[in-house]
């Protein structure tokens, strides 16, 4: 199906232009040694701009997030298989199934808050695994709520090494990856460089007795931090993935008009 969609040459130069610059600003902000994740957001955009970008010369992007999950399901049918898709929208236990079953290539769910979404992602996981074995195990993230707003999904810090125990325990299909935030919107625009922003300040302290309580070493557990406006005050803070969006498709339709194949 990929190889019948039309991509418009002019934007795909100006997706590539944009994906250069988003790259070039993480390997600046980035005075490690770690490889920075980068996931373009491409929630309610058209298939072709993920292709653009998926089939630029080397390097091609892999990594894409998606929000909604009959949108992404209806992309996973469209693109290619070596598309690495994130789910990252809030996520309702109904959904879990369907989406860790009919999926072969997602990546990683990185909002899971609660026992019985991560018991349903692993009963889809399961079901496919054991129809395909080249399916790998699902990464899943813990979502935690750093900002306590009541808005916001998430477990509370506290809450987030029980849930991380029961994937390591009770989800063998699933493989516990680390700890993703959505912070508040006025301490992400605050967000420089030089400034600690404190909702990535409580993740990176919750990862670490997260990783305590599990025994493990705090370097295997990722952050999943940082977004258009503070990514780079992220990656300072020790955050091993990023999502951008906007910065990178451009202001997005509304969900009404959002469509996933344009009309020739």
């Amino acid at each position: 199906m990929a190889d019948e969609m039309q991509i418009n040459p002019q934007r795909a130069k100006q997706l590539a232009e944009n994906l250069t610059s988003i790259t070039s600003r993480i390997k600046a902000a980035n005075k490690s040694s770690r490889q920075i994740r980068l996931i373009a957001v491409s929630k309610l955009k058209p298939a072709t701009d993920i292709l653009a970008l998926h089939q630029q010369p080397q390097p091609i992007h892999q990594h894409f997030g998606e929000n909604y999950v009959q949108e992404l399901l209806e992309k996973s049918k469209l693109l290619p298989r070596s598309i690495r898709w994130h789910f990252i929208g809030g996520l309702q236990s109904n959904k879990c199934k369907q989406l860790a079953e009919q999926i072969p290539n997602l990546w990683c769910v990185s909002s899971v808050d609660t026992e019985k979404k991560c018991d349903q992602l692993e009963k889809g996981r399961k079901a496919l695994v054991e129809s395909d074995a080249a399916v790998e195990p699902l990464r899943v993230m813990v979502q935690v709520n750093t900002s306590g707003e009541e808005s916001k999904s998430g477990v509370e810090p506290d809450e987030a090494l029980a849930l991380a125990k029961h994937i390591v325990e009770k989800c063998p299909t699933l493989r516990f990856t680390g700890l993703m935030t959505i912070g508040a919107i006025a301490r992400s625009k605050a967000t420089t460089a030089e400034t600690e922003n404190e909702d990535f300040v409580t993740l990176r302290d919750t990862r670490d007795k997260v990783a305590e309580g599990l025994g493990w070493e705090k370097e295997t557990l990722e952050l999943s931090m940082g977004m258009s406006a503070d990514f780079e005050g992220a990656i300072a803070m020790g955050s091993d993935e990023v999502r951008v969006g906007s910065d990178i498709f451009g202001e997005r339709p509304a969900k009404k008009d959002a469509v996933v194949v344009e009309k020739g």
